[in-house]
């Protein structure tokens, strides 16, 4: 079990960003959350399998078809039993 948090740069609002994330991160079974901030950025956490947190950062590099992701951050956390996953 891994936990990551990821913030999204570029023009990630306002496309499906947050959406996209959340059926991916549904299918897989994962845990989390996916949220737009004040600066523009999306934030992502993604807690389970080392592989399927790989799936989703991936995913996050790339996003959906109209974003247009400049770069991200990825930060390692302590994993805290999330369940279920949300988008705020």
């Amino acid at each position: 079990m891994v936990r990551r948090r990821v913030i999204v740069h570029g023009r990630v609002q306002g496309v499906f960003f947050r959406d996209t994330v959340r059926r991916r991160a549904e299918q897989l079974g994962m845990a989390g959350a996916v949220s737009n901030r004040d600066d523009g950025t999306v934030e992502a956490v993604f807690e389970g399998g080392d592989e399927d947190v790989a799936v989703l950062i991936d995913l996050c590099r790339r996003g959906p078809e109209h974003a247009e992701v400049e770069r991200i951050e990825v930060f390692e956390e302590e994993p805290e039993g999330d369940k279920g996953f949300r988008v705020r």
